[in-house]
């Protein structure tokens, strides 16, 4: 028995050379990696599941903002032994996906427990929302203020705040 999604837009012919050459094989096609993708204030996390498969075989690569995972489950039973039914998926899975420039490759982390596999994609410094304070001093001349700026940028934006904020009539 085999289960098989219904797309009412995909190609009918391409799927039964892909049923036929199955059938023909022997061997079963790898289907995709369901997995989950949510954000939150610091970044994005991935859910993959991959039941059955090895961590050793996982491969995580990005390159681009293209963020690459292969993995692979290897059959139980070997070569040449009568298989009556083999409805679980084997071979190599792959899955890409798009990162936007706001994700910090160098810092994304990556764990497998119960058959999911976990990512953690933090947002770029930058990226990050940060909150800006309006402040009145005694003259009545209003001074902003950006949480998380160090003192050399808060320094370089006060010259180029007061020298843009001349013409203007604050």
């Amino acid at each position: 028995m085999s289960v098989l999604r219904f797309d009412p837009f995909g190609d009918p012919f391409r799927q039964m050379d892909r049923l036929t050459n199955q059938l023909l094989s022997g061997t079963r096609t790898p289907m995709g990696m369901p997995m989950d993708v949510w954000q939150i204030d610091d970044g994005f996390h991935v859910c993959v599941d991959l039941p059955g498969v090895d961590p050793d075989s996982v491969d995580i690569t990005t390159e681009r903002n293209v963020l690459t995972i292969k993995a692979e489950r290897r059959a139980e039973y070997q070569q040449g032994q009568s298989v009556v039914i083999a409805e679980r998926p084997q071979g190599t899975f792959t899955r890409q996906l798009q990162l936007g420039d706001t994700v910090d490759t160098e810092n994304i982390q990556a764990s497998y427990a119960d058959g999911v596999l976990h990512l953690d994609l933090p947002m770029t410094q930058a990226a990050q929302p940060r909150r800006v304070q309006v402040k009145t001093d005694s003259s009545g001349r209003r001074q902003v203020t950006v949480e998380g700026e160090t003192e050399e940028s808060a320094s370089a934006s006060e010259g180029t705040t007061n020298s843009g904020t001349q013409g203007v009539g604050t």
